[in-house]
């Protein structure tokens, strides 16, 4: 039990680490500062890094003393705007921004596990890269550090998020899909303006655009499978000049959430063949600009979630896992795991002792029970060294 003796070794290291960067967030593509601490945290552990080109984030590399598989570990790193309203003591200095998504968290769990595995290094065969991810929350990150060539190398990805919903000290692995795919869709109407008292002279695009917002949801009763979860939501309507006027233009903002990669690529035509026909009805056209920000997050690989499930027993007991239902939120990560066998998993912030650790990701008074990041730390740890052992 060497990993769970070295993360409680390191308990505090986790915790002044998630407090300096909960102190200091940076908003997505932009996390200078955020990567500059990193680096400096690796290069003082004596793990060598890699720096990006065109964005923000680093990687670090483990070599262990053996040759062997590459695993891949990540944690992103990016804030929200959100203003804090937590009273902590280490609550942001930077206005308007706050790690309210626990991306601080994030951060200094994979550092606590770079310590970790850096001192039992020679125990270790292959490689570990050790993945600081800018732009987590715009979806950007993953994306290009695939484009990057990342994940060129790599045999297996593991990624983990703390989560109020989940009873800290627990955690959660399990098989199947566990987060959806996020699209975002602009569709643009097109009518004739006229005056509000002579509607029959124009074609109005906001009787258009309210109908198209019925029946897509159509798509969701009626076209989708009912067995297959869908969400297609419309969040804004932007359009109009004054209140007795048929306007020209109206625009729709929205986005989709499944889980089901076939069906996922047909979503786009059916939300065009909609709207096309739902606007000709009132002698308006339409325009759709659609955007595929993330795929689903689907732990597939059985053989890495049981050793995922047994490296955290071992080190905390049965009782540490529990069942969570999967999430229509998104994450990026999905884009490694299209690339090489990944797992997601889920460890408890929630405390009845840490006020705020209730509420949920995002929110402006959101904080987790610190007590659980070095058990973040344990079995990220641990499930590498089982990953690197098995594949030797």
């Amino acid at each position: 039990m060497r990993i769970k003796e070295l993360a409680e070794k390191y308990n505090a290291y986790i915790i002044e680490q998630r407090r300096w960067f909960h102190q200091h967030p940076e908003i997505s593509m932009k996390e200078k500062h955020t990567t500059e601490a990193i680096v400096r945290e690796l290069e003082t552990i004596g793990i060598p890094v890699t720096r990006f080109d065109n964005m923000y984030g680093c990687v670090g590399e483990l070599t262990g003393s053996r040759p062997g598989k590459t695993i891949l570990l990540r944690a992103d790193i990016d804030g929200l705007s959100v203003t804090e309203e937590t009273g902590l003591p280490f609550a942001s200095e930077n206005t308007g921004n706050m790690h309210a998504c626990g991306h601080d968290c994030h951060i200094s769990m994979l550092l606590g596990a770079a310590r970790i595995l850096y001192d039992i290094k020679e125990e270790l065969s292959g490689t570990v890269k050790f993945f600081f991810q800018p732009g987590e929350e715009v979806a950007r990150g993953a994306k290009m550090a695939v484009e990057n060539g990342l994940m060129k190398d790599v045999d297996a990805c593991f990624g983990m998020h703390i989560w109020s919903q989940i009873d800290s000290p627990h955690f959660n692995m399990e098989h199947g899909e566990r987060m959806a795919s996020c699209d975002s869709f602009t569709l643009t109407v097109y009518g004739k303006n006229a005056h509000g008292a002579s509607p029959h002279q124009g074609h109005d695009a906001i009787v258009a655009a309210s109908s198209i917002i019925m029946n897509l949801q159509g798509l969701v009763s009626r076209i989708n499978d009912p067995l297959n979860a869908l969400v297609v939501t419309v969040g804004t309507m932007n359009g109009g000049q004054q209140y007795n006027i048929i306007p020209d233009k109206v625009e729709l903002e929205g986005t989709v959430r499944t889980f089901n990669r076939t069906f996922h690529k047909s979503i786009e035509g059916y939300i065009r063949e909609i709207a096309e026909n739902t606007a000709a009805c009132y002698g308006c056209t339409v325009k759709l600009a659609y955007n595929y920000l993330t795929y689903p997050v689907i732990n597939e690989d059985s053989a890495l979630v049981k050793l995922c499930q047994n490296a955290a027993s071992r080190l905390f007991g049965e009782e540490i896992l529990v069942p969570m239902e999967k999430l229509t939120g998104s994450e990026d990560f999905s884009f490694l795991m299209e690339e090489s066998p990944g797992i997601y998993g889920f460890i408890g912030g929630r405390s009845p002792e840490v006020a705020g650790s209730e509420l949920p990701n995002h929110h402006e008074k959101f904080t987790v029970d610190e007590n659980v990041l070095h058990r973040g730390s344990a079995i990220t740890a641990q499930f590498t060294q089982d990953f690197l052992t098995e594949s030797d």
